[in-house]
């Protein structure tokens, strides 16, 4: 490789032990440097709060004002994305898909969705709703083509299932295809990506190539097993493929709201759940920090182009953004759908388990900060090719955005107290001391604006109540929202700071299945 080459032999990168020599080193040290910033700047209050317990009080005070100022504006940004939804969702798809045809004679016929669902120990009532969703949809069945993508791991009851679903559904797809994902092959990790990845090349082989489909007419949804779409979703999608400039560099993505156990599950999985889903909206309205997420779709040109999914990642579903944002050297974006999807609450098989299955997969979304070093490994790589602004403002969003998920709730819970506790007699004897909880105190009380309005909102967005639940139980979630500070603590900064702590010594994290029940 030369200075004026640009290269994509690191694009399916997913570790610093992937790689060798100085490149290796690179890698590594990329690595340290997210926990590096988390911990240096938490160890580092704490020190000073020691030594210098005045300006840490002064820090917290500009911090706390920082914190009402940034709520204040992701619930302006929230509010927007919420009325932007629920507008689309009043939508008729199908007619403004109908709409652009006879206009600018875009026939949305000739888009064909080739429709991935990955799955490993789900059970058949997990996966038949997903089925039964897109039968439902409303989009001619004869567009669409269905993958059931099992995993040879997860034994004859897996493929039994799939075939049930073949046997009620499959003659009604333009084609359906059941894949088995082989177990144990070298240099992969037991993931979604492997099994999409050879999911697709089985669907390249087997239908598209054998049967010549237009590339550029195809569009792909890999959904988690327990995804339901809302009955438009295709449509939707159809029509901003077909009215967005430039579509085949962009990928496109719905919003995940967790309808479909939400009756049943813990409450706390029920907030860190909603908590995610209003993130996901705001950050709809900010399109130049989105990036795709679980439930996605994208063309097949791109997937083609980029040969698929890393199989060495667990952040499978937002590395493909920042792949193909390296592979067009910096021409790629998200196109956010503002329109939902439906998926699961984390929900085991009892409460203890429960909490645990949400700290593992609350760890396995913080692990998405791997893609920090891979956007910074592959932008030094090709730096001369690659737009310079634009790289750098994507990987200082990164950064700011994983050190916020470790820290901020931290900084607010635990280090405001620090000088007071580590300050001693020479700053309890200041004025400040005296104020600094006053001040700290009525900062947060304003803030919690904020989470009025989410409580607000997570309950306009609730289902229709199930048989036999009372007006009582929503009341309940409206008011379980008080829990959140604690929530965003357990189920936030903790699991995120142990996911930059294991990527910066090196312990490196598989893929964690999240169990579902219903």
């Amino acid at each position: 490789m030369t200075e004026n080459t640009f290269t994509t032999q690191y694009l399916k990168i997913g570790k610093a032990s992937e790689l060798a020599g100085k490149d290796r080193k690179l890698y590594r040290f990329l690595e340290i440097i997210p926990g590096f910033l988390s911990w240096g700047t938490l160890l580092g209050l704490l020190i000073l709060s020691y030594f210098f317990p005045v300006f840490v009080a002064f820090f917290m005070i500009a911090f706390d004002i920082y914190w009402l100022l940034l709520v204040v504006y992701l619930s302006i940004h929230l509010l927007s994305s919420y009325q932007q939804m629920q507008k689309n969702k009043k939508i008729d798809w199908r007619l403004e898909c109908e709409k652009k045809f006879k206009e600018n004679n875009k026939d949305w016929r000739e888009i064909v969705h080739l429709v991935i669902l990955p799955y490993a120990f789900e059970s058949l009532n997990v996966i038949k709703p997903t089925i039964e969703a897109i039968y439902n949809s409303g989009y001619p069945l004869d567009k669409i083509i269905l993958v059931l993508a099992a995993e040879e791991r997860a034994g004859v009851k897996a493929i039994e299932d799939a075939k049930a679903i073949e046997s009620e559904f499959g003659h009604a797809f333009m084609h359906f295809l059941i894949t088995v994902h082989p177990d144990n092959i070298p240099g992969e990790i037991k993931g979604k990506g492997p099994n999409q990845a050879y999911a697709c090349q089985k669907a390249k082989e087997e239908v598209i190539d054998k049967l010549n489909f237009d590339y550029d007419k195809i569009m792909v949804s890999v959904f988690d097993i327990d995804t339901i779409i809302y009955k438009d979703y295709f449509f939707c999608l159809t029509h901003k493929f077909l009215t967005v400039d430039n579509p085949y560099r962009a990928s496109y993505q719905p919003v995940p709201v967790y309808h479909n156990n939400i009756w049943q599950a813990s409450f706390f999985a029920r907030v860190s759940a909603s908590s995610n889903t209003f993130w996901q909206m705001m950050q709809q309205i900010r399109q130049e920090k989105l990036a795709t997420y679980s439930s996605h779709s994208m063309t097949w040109r791109a997937l083609v182009d980029v040969g698929f999914w890393s199989k060495t990642m667990v952040s499978e579903d937002s590395r493909i953004f920042w792949h193909c944002l390296s592979y067009y050297k910096g021409d790629y974006r998200v196109e956010p759908l503002h329109y939902p999807v439906s998926m699961d609450v984390c929900m085991a098989d009892s409460f203890k388990e429960t909490i645990k299955s949400l700290y593992k997969q609350q760890r396995r979304w913080g692990w998405g900060v791997e893609n920090i070093p891979y956007l910074v490994f592959n932008t030094i790589k090709n730096w001369h090719y690659l737009p310079k602004g634009k790289m750098i403002s994507r990987i200082l969003v990164q950064i700011y955005g994983f050190h916020s998920w470790a820290t901020n709730a931290l900084i607010i819970a635990v280090i405001g107290w620090m000088p007071l506790i580590l300050g001693g007699d020479r700053f309890r004897d200041t004025v400040l001391s005296t104020n600094l909880p006053f001040i700290t105190r009525t900062l947060m009380m304003i803030a919690m604006l904020g989470l009025l309005i989410s409580s607000v909102l997570a309950t306009l967005l609730l289902p229709k109540r199930q048989k036999g639940t009372s007006l009582g139980k929503r009341l309940m979630m409206f008011l379980e929202w008080a829990v959140l500070p604690i929530i965003i603590v357990i189920f936030g900064s903790l699991p995120g700071l142990e996911a930059q702590t294991r990527l910066m010594f090196g312990k490196y994290l598989g893929f964690f299945v999240t169990p579902k029940h219903r």
